[in-house]
């Protein structure tokens, strides 16, 4: 039987690349893809290789990343391109392979293995999907070779990324040598406090976690140690799913405010928008859920506050009162009091719109008619052309982010 052989291909500094590649003439200039300066958006979504020389990082806000490097190029995001450029390189994925399994906007897995009948063997594939996207979309891949997804990530993740082909394969063979000297905050799965926790009982590499008794680790963490012990050791059966995103499991909603919120009735409208995207959403896909789930996060990173809870409802819905009052319900429980940062609504244990349980006091017709007279009105005129009352309050986010993807512009 023919060893798998799976890809996680990743583009490099995807934004930024797809920047460039539109812009020839900034081809060899410093590049950083960020949101808007005056707003918490004002951070640094990417950068191109050269910025990063300068010492720019993802994540770091815009003006400190401007005082290592003055003379960048600034753009804001344009999501729907990178959505367009994405959708792009997965064609060209599959003109390799009908097992293509997308982990995020710039990474997808592939199953290449009886690809190689065709295209020749791992490392030959590897060149071929790399010139071809970098001819077709201007951008440069990076890729990682393994007999699983997670070795194929940790390739990658650790050792594409960083030598001169942008291509490492990572074996049973060389794993010893290659993987297991690295940090143990270096390995897939591993979070910062739970590289606290095992620093703290002696495990500082990865080769020390592969050579812990994986009972001790099952005994403390369940089945996340033996999770744990298998990654370390490179042992993943999951299979490159094509249909992993095409049955979703919920429709969510979160958002970074502008500002510190602190009274409730601030926060409430921006439940109430929220839930109604949230609404909008699931009649758009067809769905109905009957489980509503609210979070907040504090303003302190290293102390953290606020909460995440769900609360299953009676009946089935895709109603924006119906996800707003439980949404409210579960923040006036909850909530402590403290300023909150971000917030997020989702509505999950999802059902097609077709099939429902009827509600003698849930009002169904009458919502089924406003929710149909609203999205014809959504269609027609607009996401501002209607919207309700608490919307004009100066909390409202509304009209900031109306139009744009995850907060960014299109």
């Amino acid at each position: 039987m023919r060893h798998r052989v799976i890809f996680l291909v990743d583009m490099q500094t995807f934004y930024a690349s797809v920047e460039k590649a539109d812009h020839p003439e900034l081809r060899h200039k410093p590049l950083i893809v960020a949101g808007d300066p005056k707003k918490r958006s004002g951070i640094v979504l990417a950068a191109c290789p050269i910025a990063k020389d300068h010492g720019v990082s993802t994540a770091e806000p815009l003006w400190q990343a401007l005082n290592k490097c003055p003379n960048a190029v600034i753009i804001q995001p344009r999501m729907q391109r990178y959505i367009d450029v994405s959708i792009q390189i997965t064609k060209i994925f599959n003109n390799f392979t009908d097992l293509v399994e997308p982990y995020s906007i710039d990474e997808q897995f592939l199953d290449v293995t009886d690809s190689q009948n065709v295209f020749g063997n791992p490392y030959e594939i590897a060149k071929k999907v790399q010139n071809e996207i970098a001819y077709k979309a201007g951008v440069h891949a990076r890729i990682g070779i393994g007999s699983n997804k997670i070795m194929a990530k940790m390739a990658c993740d650790h050792f594409g990324k960083k030598n001169n082909t942008g291509i490492f394969e990572l074996t049973p063979d060389n794993i010893e040598k290659t993987l297991w000297p690295l940090p143990i905050g270096k390995m897939f799965g591993v979070g910062h406090r739970m590289e606290q926790h095992l620093v703290g009982m002696g495990i500082r590499t990865i080769g020390h976690l592969a050579n812990y008794p994986v009972a001790l680790l099952r005994k403390r963490w369940g089945v996340n140690g033996e999770l744990l012990w298998q990654t370390a050791h490179g042992l993943d059966s999951s299979p490159v799913s094509p249909g992993t995103f095409t049955e979703q499991k919920a429709i969510g909603h979160h958002m970074t405010l502008p500002y510190d919120y602190s009274e409730i009735k601030d926060i409430k409208v921006i439940l109430l928008e929220m839930s109604e995207e949230v609404a909008r959403r699931a009649r758009k896909k067809n769905y109905r859920g009957c489980v509503v789930s609210t979070g907040v996060r504090g303003t302190n990173f290293e102390f953290p506050t606020g909460f995440y809870r769900q609360v299953k409802l009676p009946f089935s819905t895709n109603y924006d009162l119906d996800i707003y009052h439980a949404a409210a319900d579960l923040l006036d429980k909850f909530w402590d009091r403290q300023p909150i940062r971000s917030i997020g609504v989702t509505l999950s244990d999802l059902k097609s719109d077709q099939e429902y349980q009827l509600d003698l006091f849930g009002q169904l017709i009458q919502k089924e008619k406003l929710n149909k007279a609203m999205d014809l009105i959504y269609a027609k005129y607009g996401r501002l052309a209607l919207f309700r009352g608490p919307s004009l309050k100066k909390a409202s986010q509304l009209r900031d982010r109306v139009g744009k993807i995850g907060g960014h512009l299109k």
